[in-house]
C-alpha cells in the first residue's frame, strides 16, 4: 500500500518554514526567548525544528524506498551518493559564499584556512545543517536499505546506547556532557581542524560535530519506520492509535532518559533525539487526524504545503541571499537584505523582540511567495 498522506507533505512545510523563521531574525540581539535555541541542557521550541525535519526526511523516506530496492543495489549507491554529496556540497557552497568579504573598505578574498592577527586558526567551517542532513540522509539509507523495518529499528537503538557510552566513558572525568568536557570536540579538532570549527560559541565547539551525527542518524530511521508503519497500516484508527501510543512511550522514554543524560540539542544526546521524535510523531499523528480523517484543510494547511515542495531550495535560498547581499553596503550597517528591519521595522512600537520578529515574518512570506510562484508554474527543484 502507497497511500499519499498530505499531512505528511504539511508537517515537512511546516518544518521548512519555522527553520527560516528561526534563522532570520531582525536583529540577533533582540529574540523571543522561544524563538532561541537552549543554552545548553533542556529545550525551546527553536529546538525541535532541526529533528522534526531530520524525522521528516526519513518519513519521505519511506515512501521512495521501494522504489530504491526495486532499481537494485547499483541504482540504489547511485542515487543516494549523488544525493548526499549534492547536498553536503550544497552545505559547504553556502559557508563560504560569497567567498569574499570587505577588509577595510576593500573586498578581499575569504581564503580556506588562515591564521589571524591574535595566532588563532580561521576559516570556513566544513559542517553546518546542511551537512548534517546530508549524513543522516546517506547512513539511514544504507542502514535501512540493507536491513528489515526491525533490525534497522534496533540498529537505532545500538547507535544510540554506543553514543551514550562514548560521551560517558570519553568525556571529561565529572562533567563528560559540557560543552568543554564533550567527546567529539578532540574528534572533530583532529579530523576537521580548529580552522574548519564553529566558534559562535566563544571556543571552537561544532554542534553539528561528526559524533553527535551518530545519534542525529536515529532521528531519520525513526522518521522511516513511521512513515513505513503508516503505508502498511493504511489510513484507518489502529494506525493512528499506535502512532499516539508509540509517541506518548518515546517521549516519556526521553524524559526518564533525561535524568543520566541530559536532554541536549548542541551535542544532540540520545535523550534528545527519543524526545524530538516521540514529539515528531505526536505531531503527525494530530496533523493525520485533522487533515485526513477530519479533512481539516484550509489556508494555513495549504500554506505550509508550498514551503515542502521545494524545502531544500527554500531553505538554500534564504540562506544565499542574506549573505550575498550583505557585501552591497548602504552605509551604517545598510544592505538590501536588512533594509527592511534597520530603516522601518525597528521602530515598530512596544519590545524590541517585536520589530525584530515581524523581519522574520516578513522573510517568511517572501520565501512563500518565491515556493508559490514555483508550484503555479510547476518548477520543483529535486536534489
Amino acid at each position: 500500500m502507497n497511500q499519499r498522506f498530505y499531512s505528511l507533505d504539511v508537517f515537512r512545510g511546516a518544518t521548512v518554514c519555522l527553520m527560516i523563521l528561526v534563522n532570520n531574525p531582525g536583529t540577533w540581539a533582540h529574540i523571543y526567548s522561544p524563538l532561541e535555541h537552549a543554552p545548553w541542557h533542556g529545550l525551546t521550541p527553536t529546538d525541535l525544528v532541526f529533528p522534526f525535519f531530520l524525522f521528516a526526511v526519513g518519513n519521505a523516506l519511506a515512501f521512495i524506498m521501494p522504489k530504491l530496492e526495486a532499481g537494485g543495489d547499483a541504482a540504489f549507491w547511485k542515487k543516494v551518493l549523488k544525493r548526499s554529496l549534492l547536498i553536503f556540497g550544497i552545505g559547504l557552497f553556502l559557508t563560504w559564499w560569497p567567498f569574499v568579504k570587505w577588509d577595510d573598505g576593500v573586498l578581499v578574498f575569504k581564503p580556506w584556512s588562515y591564521i589571524d592577527d591574535k595566532g588563532n586558526p580561521q576559516g570556513v567551517r566544513i559542517l553546518g545543517v546542511l551537512a548534517r542532513i546530508a549524513l543522516c540522509y546517506f547512513f539511514a539509507s544504507v542502514i535501512i536499505y540493507y536491513m528489515k523495518p526491525r533490525a534497522a529499528f534496533f540498529t537505532g537503538l545500538v547507535l544510540l546506547l554506543l553514543y551514550w557510552m562514548l560521551s560517558f566513558l570519553l568525556g571529561e572525568k565529572g562533567d563528560p556532557y559540557s560543552m568543554t568536557g564533550w567527546f567529539g570536540n578532540n574528534v572533530d579538532r583532529s579530523i576537521l581542524g580548529l580552522a574548519h570549527m564553529y566558534k559562535g560559541e566563544g571556543i571552537p565547539f561544532d554542534p553539528e560535530g561528526i559524533m553527535s551525527t551518530m545519534s542525529a542518524i536515529v532521528n531519520v530511521i525513526f522518521g522511516y519506520l513511521v512513515g513505513d508503519y503508516i503505508q502498511k497500516k493504511g489510513k484507518n484508527f489502529e494506525m493512528l492509535s499506535g502512532l499516539f501510543v508509540a509517541g506518548v512511550a518515546m517521549i516519556l522514554t526521553g524524559f526518564c532518559w533525561d535524568m543520566i543524560f541530559p536532554i541536549n540539542k548542541k551535542i544532540w544526546t540520545s535523550s534528545y533525539t527519543v524526545y524530538t521524535s516521540g514529539l515528531a510523531i505526536i505531531t503527525i499523528a494530530t496533523m493525520i487526524y485533522l487533515i485526513e480523517f477530519k479533512n481539516a484543510k484550509g489556508w494555513l494547511s495549504k500554506f505550509f504545503d508550498v514551503f515542502g515542495k521545494n524545502a531544500l531550495f527554500v531553505f538554500a535560498l534564504s540562506a544565499f541571499l542574506p549573505k550575498g547581499l550583505a557585501l552591497i553596503k548602504w552605509g551604517d550597517g545598510v544592505n538590501p537584505w536588512n533594509w527592511l528591519y534597520k530603516k522601518v521595522l525597528v521602530h515598530v512600537p512596544g519590545a524590541p523582540e517585536n520589530g525584530s520578529l515581524a523581519y522574520a515574518i516578513c522573510v517568511i512570506t517572501f520565501m512563500w511567495f518565491i515556493c508559490w510562484w514555483m508550484d503555479k508554474k510547476k518548477i520543483y527543484v529535486k536534489v
